[in-house]
């Protein structure tokens, strides 16, 4: 078992990025790094945020590793998400290209993809990592 929430964060609600263990270590290391600052979901999802809000951010483990805080949340259909928010998913080569094809993937995967999907668009910033725990 990890160190658990500092109590300060104790409250906060908690997630994991991806919908596996590895996706989730996967994104989870590129928040850390400073790479990941932003991400989406469907907007029935049960995770919806607001800006100003911190949350604790699991790894593949369920163990806490960092808070992040919600800085800007907007909603656009998935054709219409830019350039810009691509990159600052931070995924594979942060291109709209690559950030379309891996949603497409993902979002079929919980089956819930369409062209015209509305997804709420979130930035956030990196609030504080907990310990230093190797990678695994």
């Amino acid at each position: 078992m990890g160190e658990p929430i500092p109590e300060q964060y104790r409250h906060l609600r908690t997630f994991a990025f991806g919908d596996s263990p590895a996706l989730a270590d996967e994104l989870l290391e590129l928040v850390i790094k400073g790479i990941k600052t932003a991400t989406c979901s469907t907007e029935d999802e049960p995770n919806t945020s607001a800006p100003g809000e911190r949350w604790v951010v699991l790894d593949g483990r369920a163990e806490p590793r960092c808070v992040i805080e919600s800085t800007e949340v907007t909603y656009r259909r998935f054709d219409e998400v830019e350039a810009d928010f691509a990159f600052d998913e931070g995924e594979g080569d942060r291109s709209l290209a690559y950030w379309r094809s891996a949603h497409r993937t993902y979002f079929g995967r919980l089956g819930r993809f369409s062209e015209d999907m509305m997804l709420m668009c979130e930035r956030f910033r990196l609030i504080e990592v907990f310990g230093n725990r190797p990678k695994s």
